[in-house]
């Protein structure tokens, strides 16, 4: 089920989007959670939404953490959860490394406790160094303490000649302090000192969205995320509607110039959008209305004007900027637009 066919616009709901979908596909860093602490509004609107009869279903390209440790972790912010609710990128890259692999294989795993118990559960054998006979490398997140010899490690066997994994490859993860490099980041290591790829199963990448889909039995998913490049192309490929929440690494300024594969079906200030309806953009002529905002373009910039939510104002400068590019136009200068708006 798709509501945004073309792309050209958010779309709107009539109805909560915990009502329209059976199950949120929820991101953790930058969703739920950031730096280990919950976002505000997040606990009690997953409460209502799981009151309500959502599904809801934990899904982090963060290989580092144990499904078990994820759902301690979101029980203890007052999120309750069961490690079956939790579906990792290092459950994904170890199915799609179990399916070329036999049982009982040797893997070099480069990451933390998380990437090791998802090889165990696929009967493989997690091993620490390029000498002891592994068949592959498989890398995931390994928290801000990796030491630097893993990579040299995962190097080693890679330039023997044996294939490379990787769990996800998002060059940033947000924390209490900030943004810090990603398995992303860690991955770059790797290739430049042996110039091979990956094959990576991570968010946007299909072995996630097949992970997913078989662990949660979605029927009427919504992807629910803050990156346009993982969590909304993710659900671009996998043909599901999607929200966008502004609390973890996209800004307005990103959002209005996405491309077609990182526009979100919703867009909300965080995780209270669930428990909404979402109001419809409309096209006016040449322009854009929600709400009380009207955008349009004129000459190489984005214009906006009217009043009232200031969300509203972005789903039409959204909306105009989008059309725009269908039709040609890109580069439009959205800053004066957007800043007008104090999201």
């Amino acid at each position: 089920m798709s509501h945004q066919q073309d792309g050209v616009r958010p779309s709107g709901s009539a109805t909560a989007l915990s009502e329209a979908y059976d199950t949120a596909l929820l991101d953790l860093d930058g969703v739920v959670y950031a730096g280990g602490e919950a976002i505000v509004h997040a606990v009690d609107s997953l409460a209502a939404a799981r009151a309500g009869g959502m599904h809801l279903a934990y899904v982090t390209n963060n290989a580092l953490r144990t499904p078990d440790a994820v759902a301690e972790h979101l029980t203890e912010l007052g999120v309750p959860a069961e490690p079956s609710d939790v579906i990792t990128s290092a459950q994904a890259v170890a199915r799609l490394v179990a399916d070329q692999l036999p049982s009982g294989a040797r893997v070099l795993a480069i990451g933390g406790e998380g990437l090791r118990v998802a090889l165990r559960e696929r009967g493989l054998e997690p091993v620490e160094s390029a000498d002891d006979d592994p068949a592959a490398v498989v890398q995931g997140y390994g928290g801000p303490d990796m030491p630097w010899g893993r990579f040299a490690e995962a190097s080693f066997a890679i330039r023997r000649g044996l294939p490379w994994f990787a769990s996800n490859t998002d060059l940033t993860i947000p924390g209490a302090r900030g943004i810090a490099p990603g398995n992303g980041a860690a991955v770059e290591v790797v290739r430049i000192a042996t110039g091979a790829e990956p094959q990576v199963a991570g968010k946007p990448l299909p072995p996630m969205h097949r992970e997913t889909v078989l662990r949660t039995g979605a029927k009427r998913p919504i992807v629910v995320g803050d990156r346009l490049d993982t969590d909304i192309e993710g659900a671009f490929n996998g043909g599901v509607d999607s929200l966008l929440v502004l609390t973890g690494v996209t800004d307005a300024a990103q959002l209005v110039a996405a491309p077609p594969e990182h526009r979100p079906t919703y867009v909300d200030r965080d995780l209270r959008g669930l428990l909404t309806g979402q109001p419809e953009v409309t096209p006016d002529g040449d322009a854009y209305r929600c709400g009380g905002w009207t955008a349009s373009v004129r000459g190489d910039a984005l214009a906006l004007e009217g009043e009232g939510d200031a969300l509203d104002g972005l789903r039409a400068l959204c909306a105009a900027a989008w059309a725009s590019a269908g039709a040609g136009v890109c580069g439009l200068d959205a800053g004066k637009a957007i800043a007008g708006l104090q999201l």
